[in-house]
């Protein structure tokens, strides 16, 4: 299985780099815009990875490469575990075979990085999309929510990560022989993005927005001048005014009907609203918690023993009636124990630890990575506040391949940067 490792063209210029390349833009720039679109450049990514595994090409890999790799095999074989021990048959191993599949994706970008102008130009490509797409059925067809071609939630959120991430590219644009151009890009594509999520009204996704700007302060902004600090905190109060502000974008009335929704669920009025949903799901999934806080109830027992709730009246019927806790971390531990709310932890948290190691780093390309990496795992956090969003496909394949693609290029960077000082 293993081989000798090989240092890359810089410039990505070979054709199995190209090929890496093209999938990896794929894989963000439709992602939002065509149906599973995210699934085109994955594909490809797979196809290439297991012609690699059938040719034993696959490359040396650090410690830090396994790390990567435990995680998503810990993740897939507790998920798959409990769907045999809870009769799901084959769909309950669908999704989880899913972090597997990453696992050849992520061989072939380790050996065949791409030029990271694939990777910026996909993410910000894919930004522009959801944006433009998500505005015109807010103010021209007059969608309530607008979404792409899954759910809203998974839409907003989504479309949210994609601009967060081009704020994380602005390290390499800036480096760039064309830097305004791209510059320009990835701004527009961090417009793009957080209009996208503005637009579908997906709150989840506005809520972790300043652990956001805190991430992309401890990449980029220690070195800025005083003043310019204050113009940039400046810059971020007037933005969140004016998107309050502006009722076409829709975001006063979803932040009002939290309030509301609060208020009601409170004085007991009405516990059926969205959020008054949500706070019985935690309440009755923390009950089952309490029943069987190692092993979990499965998904099935989980939803049994949840309607079982329901008809007793400890909870609304209408919270009772959902198949997962709409929180990704209450879910896992209420369907898979104490195991799987430590693996779900350890998904998100060792890959950021890993990234966050160069969010200082000399080189931006390298940090720019690092910082994308980063507000991956925090960006999948904050979503799962509100939403269990490993269950659903697409939350699936925008984590774990974007992770592979994100982690087989800073792997390389890293390499490359330490091979180069060792030699000077």
């Amino acid at each position: 299985m293993l081989s000798t490792p090989s240092f890359s063209s810089p410039t990505g210029s070979q054709p199995p780099q190209l090929f890496t390349g093209v999938a990896v833009f794929l894989l963000a720039a439709i992602a939002l815009v065509v149906p599973s679109g995210y699934s085109l450049g994955a594909l490809l990514l797979v196809l290439a990875g297991l012609v690699l595994i059938a040719l034993r090409r696959v490359p040396i890999l650090t410690r830090q490469d396994g790390a990567i790799i435990a995680v998503l095999l810990a993740y897939a074989a507790i998920a798959m575990l409990e769907a045999w021990l809870d009769g799901q048959g084959g769909k309950g191993f669908d999704k989880p075979s899913r972090f597997i599949l990453a696992i050849p994706a992520l061989f072939w970008v380790l050996r065949y990085p791409p030029n990271l102008a694939f990777l910026w130009s996909g993410v910000a490509v894919g930004a522009i999309s959801a944006g433009t797409w998500a505005g015109w059925q807010k103010l021209f067809e007059g969608v309530d929510r607008a979404q792409g071609h899954t759910h809203v939630i998974q839409f907003g959120n989504l479309s949210m990560l994609l601009g967060v991430l081009c704020l994380a590219g602005l390290g390499w644009a800036v480096v760039q022989r064309q830097r305004n151009v791209w510059v320009v890009f990835m701004m527009l594509g961090a417009m793009g993005g957080i209009l996208g999520s503005l637009f579908s009204g997906s709150r989840g996704g506005w809520v972790g927005f300043p652990i956001v700007l805190m991430v992309l302060y401890r990449a980029y902004g220690t070195g800025f001048s005083p003043k310019l600090k204050v113009a940039a905190v400046v810059a971020v109060l007037i933005a969140g005014v004016a998107v309050y502000a502006v009722p076409q974008l829709g975001v006063q009335s979803r932040v009002h009907q939290a309030f509301n929704d609060i208020n009601l669920y409170i004085s007991g009025e009405n516990r059926s609203t969205s959020l008054g949903s949500r706070f019985e799901m935690w309440r009755g999934a923390t009950l089952l918690i309490q029943e069987k806080p190692l092993i979990g109830w499965g998904s099935n027992g989980y939803e049994q023993a949840m309607a079982a709730l329901g008809e007793e009246g400890v909870i609304e019927q209408e919270a009772a009636s959902y198949g997962h806790a709409h929180n990704e971390f209450i879910d896992a531990f209420a369907k898979r124990g104490l195991i799987g709310l430590f693996v779900l932890l350890a998904l998100y948290i060792i890959p950021m630890r890993l990234f966050a190691r160069q969010l200082g780093a000399d080189n931006l390309a390298i940090r720019s990575i690092a910082t994308a990496g980063v507000l991956l795992s925090v960006t999948y956090i904050d979503f799962g506040l509100s939403q269990a969003f490993l269950t659903h496909n697409s939350g699936v394949m925008m984590y774990t391949f974007l992770l592979a693609s994100f982690w087989g290029i800073y792997a390389n960077l890293t390499r490359e940067a330490s091979h180069t000082k060792f030699q000077s």
